[in-house]
C-alpha cells in the first residue's frame, strides 16, 4: 500500500513521532536506528523496526494499517518471533500497531493477552491523535486520516511547524507534506496540490532553492566518497580515481587501506 512508503519515510525522517504517539519524549528517538528488516523465513519486509543503540532499551516493531485484516495480529506476532529468533535477540521488545481508525481493528486475539498485559503489544488509532499543533510529525499523521475538508487547516499548521525546523529539515518536511497530500488526493496532479495548499510559493523562495541545491551537492559528494573504496579494490590508481570522480588526490589517498597498498599510486 502507498501508506507503507509514506509512513516509512515519516518514521525515517522524523523518528521522534513514534515516541510522541506513545506519549513519550520525542528525544528518545536519538537512542534508536529506524530501518525495515527482511524476514528471510517469511520472505517479507517489515513496515519498520526501531533498533536500540544502547543495551537495555527495547526494540520496537512498528506496523501501520489502513485496511481491515482479521488475520493481521497473527502475522504480526509471527514476524516478531521470527525476527527475534533469527537475530538471537536477548533484550526486551515491543510491537506497536497504528490503525487508521478503530473500526478497522479486529481486536487482539485472546492468545496474546499475556503480551498485552506485559505492555509488549499495543494498538493505537491515528484518527484519535490530538494536540498536533506543535509537532510536524503528529500533524502529518493527523493529515492522512483527517477529512479532506479540513486539510487546508492542517497544511497551515504543518507549514508553521516546518518553518521552525532547521534549514535542511525544512526541505524534508515539505517533501513529506507533498507525499501525504498525494496520498490523500490521488486523482489530482502534484503541481495542482502544491498550488492549492501554498507549497508552490514556498518552493520558489531563494531559501528553499539554495538549501535544495546544497542537499543535492552533499548527496553527490557522499556518493563519490562511497565509490572510492570499491574503485581501489578494482585496482585503479589514485590518480585515475581522482580524475574519474573529479576529486583531489589527497581525498582518495585517505581511503587507501592495507589491501590497496600494492595498487600503483
Amino acid at each position: 500500500m502507498r501508506t507503507d512508503s509514506l509512513f516509512y519515510k515519516v518514521f525515517q525522517t522524523l523518528p521522534g513521532v513514534l515516541f510522541e504517539l506513545l506519549g513519550k519524549p520525542s528525544a528518545l528517538a536519538a537512542n534508536y536506528n529506524f530501518k525495515a528488516v527482511e524476514l528471510k523465513e517469511l520472505a517479507k519486509r517489515t513496515d519498520g523496526v526501531f533498533l536500540p543503540k544502547r543495551d537495555g532499551d527495547p526494540i520496537y516493531f512498528v506496523e501501520v494499517q489502513f485496511q481491515k485484516d482479521d488475520d493481521f495480529y497473527y502475522r504480526l506476532m509471527q514476524q516478531v518471533f521470527v525476527y527475534l529468533g533469527q537475530n538471537r535477540w536477548r533484550g526486551d521488545w515491543k510491537a506497536v500497531v497504528f490503525w487508521a481508525k478503530p473500526s478497522l481493528d479486529p481486536g487482539i486475539p485472546m492468545c496474546y493477552d499475556a503480551e498485552v498485559a506485559a505492555g509488549k503489544l499495543r494498538s493505537l488509532y491515528l484518527s484519535e491523535v490530538k494536540n498536533t499543533q506543535n509537532s510536524i510529525g503528529l500533524g502529518l499523521v493527523r493529515l492522512v486520516v483527517e477529512p479532506e475538508t479540513q486539510a487546508q487547516q492542517h497544511i497551515q499548521q504543518l507549514e508553521r511547524c516546518a518553518r521552525a525546523l532547521p534549514a535542511t529539515q525544512q526541505i524534508n518536511a515539505i517533501e513529506l507534506i507533498e507525499q501525504a497530500l498525494v496520498y490523500k488526493f490521488p486523482n489530482r496532479p502534484r503541481k495542482e496540490l502544491e498550488a492549492m495548499f501554498g507549497l508552490t510559493e514556498w518552493k520558489q523562495t531563494r531559501f528553499y532553492q539554495e538549501v535544495k541545491a546544497e542537499g543535492k551537492a552533499e548527496g553527490r559528494e557522499e556518493m563519490q566518497l562511497e565509490a572510492i573504496p570499491r574503485m581501489l579494490e578494482l585496482g585503479l590508481s589514485i590518480e585515475q580515481i581522482a580524475r574519474s570522480l573529479d576529486v583531489d588526490v589527497e581525498t582518495v589517498r585517505k581511503f587507501r587501506n592495507p589491501r590497496s597498498r600494492t595498487h600503483r599510486a
